[in-house]
């Protein structure tokens, strides 16, 4: 994202447009961004056009409040500041669940060029189209939850026909199988709310039900640096 885009959008934020919208006119605001009222006008049209803000034009200015998306894209960079100046030290964890169906969608979701291609770019992998579920017990969610607490590698959401597709964020595993060994594989976390805290989806680029002969009720156990 645009380094003046986020200053703007920042100052916006600062304004109080994230709980409310707020009154601005392109002169209070270039005063706020410290640049000229013709550069203001324009920095403010740029964030509507990239689905940051909405704004309302009135006679006397506009008013002008962050959509969730720019609001998402504030966290990503207060995220990324704290694993800068606080993060805390690695830490290896292993969680361990019993495989079980899921419900079909992440052959879908997989399989979107929206999302397909960060994973190669981010992740350096082709996922198999779909997940691999784990039912976790209490001592593994706690676990899983500390994984939510860690930067990950972030994954963002899109739009594709006038539909939105969340974010999510991956942490790349290894599987605790000797016929593993090799395997790339990835947890992934979607940025969903209300998202079941008992269920682990990893992806891999190859089909590891039938590549380490899984089935339905095995236990399967990896390895996560967070």
């Amino acid at each position: 994202m645009n380094g003046d885009i986020m200053l703007s959008l920042r100052k916006l934020a600062l304004l109080g447009a994230v709980e409310q919208p707020v009154k601005v006119s392109s002169g209070y605001f270039a005063g706020a961004i410290g640049l000229s009222v013709q550069t203001a006008a324009r920095r403010l049209q740029e964030l509507e056009k990239s689905g940051l803000v909405h704004r309302r034009i009135i006679a006397d200015g506009q008013w002008v409040i962050l959509t969730k998306r720019g609001i998402e894209q504030l966290k990503r960079e207060c995220y990324e500041y704290q694993e800068l100046f606080f993060s805390t030290p690695k830490i290896e964890v292993e969680i361990g669940g019993r495989l079980i169906r899921g419900l079909g969608e992440g052959a879908y979701y997989t399989t979107l060029d929206g999302y397909k291609e960060q994973f190669e770019a981010k992740l350096g992998f082709t996922p198999f189209p779909g997940t691999v579920n784990l039912s976790l017990d209490l001592l593994c969610m706690v676990t899983r939850k500390k994984l939510e607490g860690r930067g990950g590698i972030e994954i963002e959401g899109f739009e594709l026909e006038s539909r939105t597709f969340g974010g999510a964020k991956c942490f790349p595993c290894k599987i605790l199988d000797d016929r593993a060994e090799g395997i790339k594989s990835a947890v992934i976390l979607p940025n969903r709310t209300h998202y079941p805290e008992d269920i682990l989806e990893l992806i891999s680029p190859i089909f590891l039900r039938g590549e380490l002969d899984l089935r339905d009720g095995d236990m399967v156990r990896i390895s996560v640096v967070i």
